[in-house]
């Protein structure tokens, strides 16, 4: 029978030294630790900056097979959250004030390595996302352009449709948008 891999995790081999009269192998896991960091554009190093266009190019341009401009002007304005593991970027979102994209605070370029995903940090990093637009902009609306097959996992944070579907760059989209807790969604 196999087994899905278990995410985030590594395994420890190691002997029984108790003195038990038998050798024994434990197996145990060890969670990875994922460092998160955000930083303005002009706090970022080189190196950072360089992790950063690496993942969005793999990801965004040679995974989806899509040619488009990266570089749009938005990223000197942005707040970069960054997810580290192993010296790797393998998590990002760019988080923009209020009128550089929409009107409302935005949170883009939400990108997880191929190899991390379904192991639960893509919702770790929207959490954090979320958390870090409350935390500068106060609890006010965030806006996102989704791409269409990932609508219901923007939902599962509170994300709504607000509008029609659109293709940006040949890929379909939706705004969406979220509403502070407490406050309604009209």
């Amino acid at each position: 029978m196999q087994y899905p891999p278990l995410p985030n995790l590594f395994f420890n081999l190691s002997h029984d030294s108790k003195g038990s009269g038998g050798d024994f192998l434990f197996l145990t896991r060890i969670k990875k630790m994922v460092t998160w960091t955000i930083k303005r554009f002009d706090e970022l190093t080189l190196d950072e900056l360089y992790n950063i266009l690496q993942l969005r190019n793999e990801v965004f341009i040679v995974e989806q097979n899509c040619v488009y401009k990266d570089l749009d002007g938005k990223d000197r304005s942005a707040w970069h959250l960054m997810a580290v593991e192993d010296d790797k970027l393998v998590a990002y979102t760019r988080i923009l004030p209020s009128g550089v994209s929409y009107s409302d605070p935005a949170i883009g370029r939400v990108v997880t390595s191929s190899s991390k995903r379904r192991s639960g940090l893509g919702r770790e990093l929207m959490k954090r996302s979320i958390e870090a637009c409350e935390k500068l902009f106060g609890k006010i609306s965030i806006t996102l352009s989704a791409q269409v097959y990932l609508q219901s996992f923007y939902e599962s944070f509170g994300f709504i449709v607000m509008g029609e579907e659109y293709l940006d760059d040949g890929i379909p989209h939706v705004e969406m948008s979220r509403k502070p807790l407490g406050k309604s969604t009209e």
